[in-house]
């Protein structure tokens, strides 16, 4: 099977494609607002894109309608490869971990232009989630002809092992977030600080959106918040998010923190349906299973 999977490496995913759009001030402005980065760079006349919006300019859309490249940018490589595992017993799959470099900076008006590889497929390995074969993409993305930046993006198939209670999906730990784990576990929900400017910042990030220091500590959340924004989820039918047990409806909510910082978390104490924007919650943690511990809200009585 490994020498199957393996004579894909090298074997391109896409060749020759283009972006749908140029980089543009626009997208900039959204991506910034979303991400909640400040820095003067990305606005005005002489505005550089975030770097690690590297990926956007090369993405299709929700809609997956091709770009100028059209769909014969496009190789069946991967297809066959993702098929070929499918057929083998590996059907799940979860992402686990992507690289940047970056080349260069982008600015509006720049065409994006870019190739995929793939890079490499490992030997059959276990996890927590299954046994399966980490499958490793490179996108290699130029601006107006010139290298950018590189794009490695990688990926478990795997065969999920037999349990007789479905448990959540266990969340990916690295070397970014591992302080944010630590925390969990001792039922401190930590939030990372910029030692150069005081910026708070979450999720975790290797350097702030605010200045761009490499520096930083952390402060613990008191625990006290409200609803940003929230979701109704009615499918797939997922048991194991739902403290019924019956698979849902069950509420996803965007929570902001005292700290004025967001983080996404589940609502619980009340029914889906009475979850509400400026709903007060807090804190609380929640064991999902003998080997998870998750931070949820409860929402405030009267609230």
């Amino acid at each position: 099977m490994y020498e199957q999977l393996a004579a894909y490496a090298g074997r391109p995913a896409a060749t020759a494609a283009t972006g749908k759009d140029p980089v543009n001030a626009p997208m900039i402005r959204h991506w910034c607002e979303a991400m909640g980065d400040t820095s003067p760079a990305h606005r005005g006349p002489d505005a550089v894109a975030p770097p690690t919006m590297l990926q956007v300019w090369t993405m299709r859309g929700l809609s997956q309608a091709p770009g100028p490249g059209g769909d014969s940018a496009r190789s069946p490589a991967y297809d066959e490869l993702l098929r070929l595992l499918d057929g083998a017993g590996y059907t799940s799959v979860v992402a686990t971990d992507c690289e940047q470099e970056y080349l260069r900076p982008l600015r509006p008006g720049n065409l994006i232009t870019f190739d995929s590889v793939i890079e490499s497929v490992s030997p059959r390995k276990t996890t927590k989630l299954g046994t399966g074969y980490f499958v490793t993409t490179r996108m290699d993305v130029r601006a107006d002809g010139e290298p950018a930046g590189t794009h490695r993006f990688r990926i478990l198939k795997y065969r999920p092992p037999h349990r007789t209670k479905e448990l959540r999906p266990r969340p990916v730990i690295n070397r970014d977030n591992a302080g944010f784990w630590a925390g969990v576990a001792e039922h401190r929900l930590l939030i990372q600080r910029c030692t150069a400017c005081a910026t708070l910042r979450f999720p975790w990030l290797p350097g702030c959106n605010a200045c761009a220091g490499q520096e930083w500590d952390t402060v613990e959340a008191g625990g006290e918040g409200t609803v940003f924004s929230h979701v109704v989820m009615h499918h797939p039918s997922f048991p194991a998010f739902d403290p019924s047990g019956e698979g849902g409806p069950y509420a996803v909510a965007l929570i902001e923190l005292a700290e004025g910082v967001r983080i996404v978390g589940n609502v619980v104490g009340v029914p889906y349906d009475q979850v509400r924007v400026g709903l007060p919650v807090r804190l609380e943690f929640l064991r999902t299973d003998p080997e998870l511990e998750l931070p949820v809200f409860r929402a405030s009585e009267g609230g």
